[in-house]
């Protein structure tokens, strides 16, 4: 059995069992050492599927389903292009902008105007793609392990680079954001470049649907506070806008009409 198939046997038997698996019971059902197991499921936990548990492991319950990116391309478009538009005002004539993984971060990828004299640096490497359209644009791809499903750059490699950057406006997403847990995402490796990219901004953005808002997902990277923006669109409700004021969160909603509250 190859490692893809043990660990999609490995989820399958999780949620046959009510969601936790113990390493004994895998190592008997699929004929593998513990130790093989037990390297699988840290794999899974990278990936935002399994928690970690002595003993096995519990699939996560409160994470988002992490969809691919073409299925969250082709969800919420209007409010996506409403948020980027808003986001796409801060940008600077001339300077470096950095650019997070996702779907929201890529269509704003493909509203970026013409002109502006920039370098952009992402670890979206469909938003590089389509930035490299731009004759003005100087694009730079992160190194690092590109994820299937968000087709991002993460891990060492992508960090140390974001170590040695100065970049003056980065623009982030996540899979989640509340007031108590601030802005959370469904991988450990995601989570880690987030956070990079946020310590190394003059200026950083939160970009994050309002579908979002409320959702906590399996690793925090940040409190509402710790970005200098927080963009999302109108249909966010009246107390999760209040909450997320309370926590600190400078907050910007887009709204239909091209304007921003």
């Amino acid at each position: 059995m190859y490692p893809t198939e043990r660990r999609a046997a490995i989820l399958a038997a999780a949620r046959a069992a009510g969601r936790r698996v113990a390493v004994s019971d895998l190592s008997r059902l699929l004929g593998v050492t513990p130790e093989t197991i037990r390297r699988d499921l840290d794999f899974l936990e990278q990936e935002g599927l399994l928690r970690r548990q002595h003993g096995g492991a519990q699939l996560i319950r409160t994470a988002p389903f992490e969809q691919s990116l073409a299925v969250r391309q082709a969800s919420e478009g209007p409010q996506k292009r409403c948020i980027a538009r808003a986001v796409l005002e801060l940008l600077p004539e001339d300077g470096v902008v950095l650019l997070d993984s996702g779907s929201l971060t890529l269509t704003l990828a493909t509203l970026f105007p013409a002109g502006r004299d920039l370098l952009v640096v992402t670890n979206n490497l469909p938003a590089a793609r389509v930035l490299s359209r731009h004759r003005s644009l100087t694009v730079l791809a992160l190194p690092g392990r590109v994820r299937r499903l968000t087709q991002g750059a993460v891990d060492e490699w992508t960090r140390e680079r974001l170590e040695n950057l100065s970049v003056d406006l980065a623009v982030i997403g996540a899979n989640g954001l509340t007031a108590a847990e601030g802005a959370t995402t469904t991988s450990p490796a995601e989570a880690a470049v987030k956070r990079g990219m946020l310590e190394t901004a003059r200026t950083s953005v939160l970009a994050v649907a309002a579908s979002k808002v409320g959702l906590v997902s399996f690793c925090g990277f940040a409190a509402p506070d710790d970005f200098d923006h927080v963009y999302t669109d109108s249909r966010i409700e009246a107390t999760q806008l209040t909450e997320l004021a309370d926590a600190g969160a400078n907050l910007t909603v887009a709204t239909p009409e091209g304007g921003t509250e």
